[in-house]
């Protein structure tokens, strides 16, 4: 089957365009970032994830476990990008914009991989972290990152436009993660998405990916697209513990 350049070109920017997740300067999902998905939080969770200024209390606080972020971009390895994201237009991922890389990041892998007459499989992974730090006045990093776990898990279940939203467990994440699976129509397609909402300590992470099929490709099955995410967010997590020793 034969498709324009140009053809092509309309496709990847409007698949490029956000819609979902939580990370500001990051995009992500494909429903993102360009679908892709978006780390649309990024500067929305930055300003919590922000150092606080030190507090006149003297009450004592549990001291944050993680003093540190990964480089968001290398925390996903190599071969599970590659895998999630095929032909994707930068391999070793885009950066998102951040102000302070102690306390925020993010990172977004996104690609068209062209099946000739079988049509194109498009796909977008993003990954964001927010660290948070222990203060008298606010509680500990661990129990701030808690508290903000259930804003982000709320942020993705209202996601605009998405169907058939799903909340699902997501063992083996962190210290704590729910997995939200829906779908969202956009660019003549059924984008599927999977998002991970994870803590580890005090550092939520952050991580959205989606998909769908173009020309007459199928979109992805709610399972591949979700078993995919947790696979990356897995890795994401041991990132961050691997950063702190």
């Amino acid at each position: 089957m034969q498709r324009s350049a140009s053809r092509l070109t309309r496709i990847l920017a409007c698949a490029a365009v956000p819609v979902m997740l939580v990370a500001a300067g990051c995009s992500s999902d494909s429903g993102g970032s360009g679908d892709s998905g978006k780390t649309q939080g990024q500067d929305k969770a930055s300003a919590s994830a922000a150092t606080p200024s030190p507090s006149q209390s003297t009450k004592a606080v549990e001291p944050a476990r993680f003093a540190k972020l990964p480089d968001v971009c290398k925390s996903v390895t190599a071969k599970t990008t590659a895998a999630l994201v095929p032909k994707a237009k930068t391999k070793n991922g885009t950066p998102a914009v951040s102000s302070d890389l102690a306390s925020r990041g993010g990172c977004s892998w996104n690609g068209l991989e062209d099946k000739g007459v079988k049509g194109s499989h498009y796909r977008w992974l993003d990954v964001s972290f927010y660290r948070y730090e222990s203060d008298a006045a606010l509680g500990s990093g661990q129990e701030r990152a808690q508290e903000n776990l259930a804003k982000e898990l709320a942020k993705v279940q209202e996601t605009p436009g998405a169907k058939n939203i799903r909340t699902l467990a997501a063992p083996g994440v962190g210290d704590e993660a729910q997995a939200v699976a829906y779908k969202v129509r956009k660019t003549d397609a059924d984008f599927v998405y999977a998002s991970i909402v994870a803590r580890t300590g005090n550092v939520l992470v952050l991580l959205s990916y989606n998909g769908t099929g173009y020309s007459g490709a199928a979109a992805p099955t709610d399972k591949t697209i979700v078993d995919g995410a947790v696979r990356a967010a897995k890795e994401a997590v041991a990132a961050v513990a691997a950063a702190n020793k």
